[in-house]
């Protein structure tokens, strides 16, 4: 498949992101970081308070694409077999039985997962970096197309888990999803149908779709010098006086493969600096540590966000 002929079924993925604005209001930038993830194979964390539409999207999600859907409450006393099953013996068959738990799906909303131990929140790492689980030595295919988007609250509230480094890794974005404006949320207010657009909410694609339209991302032309751009931008979180940890070999490839996806949710068979620019907050902020010494009045998780903006308008544009 070339890159144009990529491009010619982009216009699915155009209609999709009209069909979830139409439900999700205000929130444009999340809806496209999450079509962005989606389209590129990865994973998305939603950081926000509670009550501002996370779950809404990720309903809103599996119905636009017909796929399955299963969203999962992560609570401090949650175990991982709550979440990829567990194997029960059969006094019938003679023999144990794998019961699947929730993460056999096609959108898995892992709700609040920092109100859960480190040892739950790793039994997503294998479903998430190969698209299978192990259980009782025993490998289980996951349904394809497979997204996690996970939602957690802000690392400053009371009893919260944060996320180890190596599961942050595996997610290609991190979105913030605040309150919406307010000419979004006086429009939440007087429609009366509320959460009926969810229930009326009717396929645009379904699940080859989607899986068509992943491989044509990976098509989408990149130059050269957008590479060299990328690769500098990495560079300097490493050397940043800022940082006690840069951006990883894998924050590369991830930064790359979501630019390729942006120009395809623009109908675009080359990338541009701006798909990069864009992205490199999104892609890296949860990538990153903070230096110890360095002294901000903005809350934690926002220090990131504020030293990478420094890097990448410091890096220069390829013309």
């Amino acid at each position: 498949m070339s890159p144009e002929a990529a491009i010619a079924i982009s216009h699915k993925a155009t209609e999709l992101e009209k069909a979830l604005r139409r439900v999700i209001r205000g929130k444009d930038d999340v809806l496209r970081l999450a079509l962005v993830s989606i389209f590129a194979r990865g994973h998305l964390l939603i950081e926000g308070v509670p009550g501002v539409g996370k779950t809404t999207l990720g309903q809103a999600l599996a119905r636009a694409i017909d796929c399955t859907f299963q969203r999962v409450q992560f609570t401090s006393d949650m175990l991982p077999s709550d979440v990829l099953g567990i194997s029960v013996y059969s006094a019938l068959e003679q023999e144990f039985e794998f019961k699947r738990g929730p993460v056999f799906t096609n959108v898995l909303l892992a709700d609040e997962i920092n109100r859960t131990t480190p040892k739950t929140q790793s039994a997503l790492l294998e479903a998430m970096n190969e698209g299978q689980v192990t259980v009782d030595a025993h490998s289980y295919e996951l349904p394809q197309p497979f997204l996690v988007i996970a939602t957690q609250n802000p690392v400053e509230h009371h009893g919260t888990y944060p996320l180890p480094e190596s599961q942050l890794d595996r997610f290609l974005m991190r979105a913030r999803m605040g309150y919406p404006d307010a000419a979004a949320e006086r429009e939440i207010l007087r429609s009366e149908a509320g959460t009926d657009r969810l229930q009326d909410m009717r396929p645009v694609l379904n699940g080859a779709d989607v899986l068509e339209m992943q491989e044509a991302v990976k098509r989408i032309r990149v130059d050269e010098s957008l590479v060299s751009y990328a690769l500098e931008i990495v560079k300097r979180t490493r050397e940043s006086e800022y940082l006690s940890l840069g951006v990883s070999p894998r924050g590369a490839q991830a930064l790359y493969r979501a630019a390729q996806a942006m120009a395809f949710l623009d109908a675009r068979a080359f990338c541009t600096p701006q798909d990069f620019k864009s992205l490199a907050v999104p892609v890296f902020a949860h990538r990153v540590l903070i230096n110890g010494g360095y002294a901000s009045t903005a809350k934690k998780s926002e220090q990131a966000d504020l030293v990478l903006k420094e890097i990448v308008e410091s890096v220069a544009v390829p013309v």
